[in-house]
């Protein structure tokens, strides 16, 4: 048998999604169960399937008993996976979003996993400031300069009476200790659903300006560098959307541009994640992706891309009637 170190060491190429895509994605509150995670399958990135019969994949009864927004990477030593989420249940607050935002959890929810059918039982890990009222749709990048991960998400705080979301983050190397709480994004008005991609020379960031409630793009060189907005971004005007996701769809070839995938979650409406394409980030030049189906309204979530060998295991798990395997198998972090 091979070793865990020896599963877990693949070629860059293998993360372009070669295998297919993993979506991590919660349904919405309409019960104790629709928050939770619940993941979709593809192919390509444009037909989805669900999995686990439609059902929850993870449950978490911990914290605030409910998770949105989860966020699922591979580890960058490529020894496992790491799955965060925000620890809240607006169904058990009765909707009550002012005590979501002002008395909610300082924590995070995680789980790790091996292969992405063993997983760790979920745990709470406290991120956001002590004044924070809410923490919300944590996201994870990996900083190449400094050596680990930046874990970052929206937190309102009590110093200036909760007025506005802003971008807060810690850096941690093993998703048990974190370092001092900073805040990321400073901007004049609330902004919340931040998310970042690099596409090998740029750094890309996606987030929701509440104040229109629309989506900016920036860019920069580094990821703590000096951030500028794309000025002419395509979907700027488009209102009514939140939880922006964006991932390669599929790789440059023979001088071909790679085709990258926007989705962004038309809540205003309730329905769902809506995709755009573009085969140039830098320009934020987005159309409408006619042909991404997904087998319900995908809510703010995630998509990781799988190799052949990851993609048959989770087809094969989670496709059938078998259950979730929740165990102690998880991996260092």
């Amino acid at each position: 048998m091979k070793s865990l170190a020896a599963l877990f060491v693949l070629s860059a190429s293998a993360f372009a999604g070669d295998g297919g895509f993993l979506f991590a994605t919660f349904k919405g509150e309409q019960t104790p169960m629709t928050e939770q995670i619940y993941f979709g399958l593809s192919k390509d990135g444009r037909k989805w399937d669900a999995l686990n019969g439609g059902e929850p994949v993870l449950v978490s009864k911990i914290g605030e008993r409910g998770v949105r927004d989860p966020y699922l990477i591979r580890s960058h030593d490529n020894r496992g996976f790491i799955l965060i989420a925000t620890d809240l249940s607006v169904h058990h607050l009765k909707h009550d979003w002012n005590r979501a935002v002002t008395k909610g959890s300082r924590s995070i929810v995680v789980w790790t996993s091996r292969d992405l059918v063993e997983w760790s039982e979920p745990r709470l890990l406290e991120v956001a400031p002590k004044d924070a009222g809410c923490t919300w749709a944590p996201e994870i990048v990996y900083d190449e300069e400094a050596g680990d991960y930046l874990i970052f998400w929206a937190s309102t705080t009590k110093r200036d009476k909760f007025e506005k979301h802003r971008i807060w983050a810690v850096r941690t190397k093993n998703f048990r200790d974190v370092g001092e709480p900073f805040v990321f994004i400073e901007k004049p008005n609330t902004i919340i659903d931040t998310t970042i991609i690099h596409d090998g020379s740029k750094y890309f960031r996606f987030t929701k300006d509440e104040q229109f409630k629309s989506i900016t793009l920036e860019s920069s060189d580094k990821l703590m560098g000096d951030w500028r907005e794309i000025p002419d971004f395509s979907l700027s005007k488009l209102t009514g959307y939140e939880g922006p996701e964006c991932f390669q769809l599929e790789p440059a070839t023979d001088g071909k541009p790679a085709t990258w995938c926007l989705v962004i979650d038309n809540y205003a409406r309730g329905a769902g994640y809506k995709p755009f394409i573009t085969t140039d980030l830098a320009a934020g030049s987005f159309e409408p992706a006619g042909d991404v189906t997904f087998p319900f309204h995908f809510r703010h979530g995630s998509i990781l891309p799988l190799t052949p060998e990851e993609y048959e295991r989770v087809e094969k798990t989670y496709g059938s009637d078998e259950r979730t395997k929740v165990s102690g198998a998880a991996f260092a972090h």
